[in-house]
């Protein structure tokens, strides 16, 4: 979910044209969570091989940036969540209460044949194991996309490869790559797509959006640990929010006393003990240095077999992801030797 930031942002409609040719850092089961919420049949079920294994994030991943990497000449840093940490522990179980809570509704209503209301309760219901998780991680390999493994939050680790200018932006759904120094946030990084709200039990169609931090803070006259500690009060991944106080009243209430720790004791007081040791986790989190980036040919034969033969796609619809990354490569490596030979 992360933080809770969204009226105070206001990002900056950039379309297709806005991201074509950058290299962006994906927060890989930001990413998956979509699809597996969206890449459904008409019963709301998720897409299975024979085996009866998931691969309803298999169609969406290998679909959508064989399709960017094509059509828009996109490179992707495909960034894990490591094991949640010790803070998030709470907010991980509450999530896992709500999915279990929805995927029992689900079947309910399926059981009742009210297909459309099932459908929004398989969104929220969705959840990962150790078959997505490291299919996920196989496929994008074999489509020549580097992996990097965070110790914890993805999205810290993305934040690093972007402010060290090994990505332009941070491709996720959430605010919180913000908060942890990513001078540039990309969201909605779709070519056809569009969101499900389950509260309204409809769709509205996305394209993507930018925030750059630097223009976000200077937007709310915050520092970024005042941004901070706006999201900490507001609530976070790793506390509740104080009662009654959203993200537009902590904004005043940070930017009226300058810091959590000069609010009045009314307030104070129903912050979260380790609410310092939060802050700090945004503003020095953990995060891998020795990561390797590198870039590769997509591995074709394998790619088409690990499709095909073990996941059960048609033959066409593999054979177009591999060809959209071949052209991909071959483009790139066109445009790599022609700027090493006007370069003086």
């Amino acid at each position: 979910m992360g933080s809770k930031l969204t009226p105070l942002v206001k990002p900056v409609r950039i379309g297709l044209r806005g991201v074509a040719g950058r290299v962006l850092a994906v927060d890989a089961l930001n990413a998956v969570y979509q699809f597996l919420a969206l890449v459904r049949d008409e019963r709301g079920e998720l897409l299975r091989n024979r085996r009866g294994l998931v691969t309803s994030h298999l169609v969406g991943l290998a679909t959508r940036f064989s399709r960017l990497a094509y059509e828009l000449g996109c490179r992707f840093i495909f960034v894990f969540d490591g094991p949640p940490h010790p803070l998030k522990r709470a907010e991980v179980e509450r999530r896992r209460a709500l999915r279990e809570r929805a995927l029992e509704e689900y079947r309910r209503l399926l059981e009742a044949g009210e297909y459309e209301r099932a459908f929004s309760k398989a969104v929220v219901s969705a959840s990962v194991d150790e078959w997505i998780i490291g299919s996920s991680k196989r496929l994008v390999e074999l489509m020549g996309f580097p992996v990097v493994e965070a110790p914890h939050d993805a999205e810290a680790q993305a934040a690093l490869i972007v402010s060290r200018g090994e990505a332009w932006a941070v491709a996720s759904q959430d605010w919180d790559s913000l908060l942890y120094g990513a001078p540039r946030l990309v969201r909605y990084v779709t070519l056809t797509g569009f969101e499900w709200l389950p509260s309204k039990q409809a769709a509205r169609r996305l394209e993507p959006e930018l925030v750059e931090l630097e223009g976000l803070l200077s937007s709310l006259g915050l520092t970024r640990r005042q941004l901070v500690e706006v999201a900490v009060l507001a609530g976070t991944d790793y506390n509740r929010g104080v009662r009654g106080i959203g993200p537009k009243r902590a904004c005043r209430l940070i930017k009226l006393y300058g810091g959590l720790d000069r609010l009045p004791s009314a307030i104070r007081e129903r912050l979260p003990s380790n609410y310092r040791e939060i802050v700090e986790l945004f503003m020095n989190p953990p995060v891998r240095e020795d990561y390797s980036i590198e870039f590769s040919e997509p591995r074709s034969d394998e790619l088409y077999e690990f499709l095909v033969g073990e996941n059960d796609f048609s033959p066409q619809r593999a054979r177009l992801v591999v060809e959209r990354l071949e052209a991909a490569w071959r483009r790139q490596a066109r445009q790599s030797t022609l700027e090493g030979f006007l370069r003086p």
